[in-house]
């Protein structure tokens, strides 16, 4: 997904907003999960979302996401955003993010995924560093369901 940044979607700053980057990178992350499993998804979790450098007014932001990871019925997608300047061509890295779905039937009820198949370094790398972001998002829920049960 690419699009120009222009003045109302920036800060004082002249900087995209970071509310705007998060939004842009939902977008693509889900749209990644329904096309792994062809169904209805929806949004579990975000973390490890890492601002690295502005992407400023007049460039185009270019995001790019794929599901790195699969466990029974959710997913995890990575996320990440260059910025583009449009008159060299050069771009750079400015954020990334993973975030998490899950796969509904047409009841809202969680559905098994298929399995990922990692094809590049990077995708290998991701898939085999998974496992560990999993259980530390696992161990992250359980605090919150202890700290604040409902």
């Amino acid at each position: 997904m690419t699009d120009i940044v222009l003045p109302p979607d920036t800060n004082y700053h002249g900087t995209i907003f970071g509310g705007n980057v998060m939004a842009y990178m939902d977008k693509v992350a889900s749209i990644a999960a329904m096309r792994h499993c062809r169904s209805q998804v929806v949004t579990a979790s975000s973390d490890s979302l890492d601002f690295l450098a502005p992407i400023r007014t007049g460039e185009a932001i270019c995001l790019e996401g794929y599901v790195s990871w699969t466990h029974n019925t959710s997913m995890e997608i990575y996320v990440k955003a260059e910025a583009e300047n449009l008159l060299t061509g050069e771009r750079r890295l400015t954020s990334q993010a993973y975030l998490t779905f899950v796969a509904l039937d047409e009841n809202n009820k969680p559905i098994e995924v298929p399995p990922v198949l990692p094809e590049t370094e990077e995708e290998r790398w991701n898939y085999r560093t998974a496992k560990d972001r999993y259980e530390i998002r696992n161990r992250r829920r359980k605090i919150m369901k202890e700290q604040f049960p409902r």
